[in-house]
């Protein structure tokens, strides 16, 4: 069952120990504005999957890092987000993997779900075959006693 959450209020995901960041609820419109995001935009068609999978984490954490909690700056003392400090966070492998498993996938499960239901057997989605193969005999039944 989908469980939908009407609140819309912004959560609070721990990405690694004594690292969290407070994130806006994903939405289509936060994906779709990702999608036509310049730094996305502009990944050169030769780029790898995985070099388009970090140009969209990142400008997806751009748009939905609200705040955050043990973060700093190179003498230890606590930051803001920041585009510039966001990108550097998601550079950090165990963060990047995190931010992806917390908060993407939830979104992008839904849509495998999706994809992965068969098509009707009748109507206008006419195409599950069939398969199991058909019984060679009628089974006899138990008897009773």
């Amino acid at each position: 069952m989908l469980t939908l959450d009407l609140t819309n209020e912004p959560r609070w995901h721990d990405l690694a120990t004594g690292v969290r960041v407070q994130l806006r609820p994903l939405t289509t419109a936060l994906m779709v504005a990702t999608r036509s995001d310049t730094a996305v935009e502009e990944v050169p068609e030769a780029a790898s999957d995985e070099e388009r999978a970090v140009a969209f984490a990142k400008a997806l954490a751009r748009r939905v890092i609200l705040a955050w909690d043990g973060i700093g700056d190179a003498e230890g003392n606590p930051i803001d987000p920041s585009p510039e400090a966001i990108d550097a966070l998601l550079d950090v492998w165990p963060i990047f993997e995190a931010f992806q498993l917390t908060y993407v996938s939830k979104g992008l499960l839904l849509e495998q779900e999706k994809n992965a239901l068969a098509p009707l057997p009748n109507g206008p989605t006419a195409g599950a075959k069939a398969t199991a193969k058909p019984a060679r005999k009628s089974a006899k039944t138990a008897r009773r006693g």
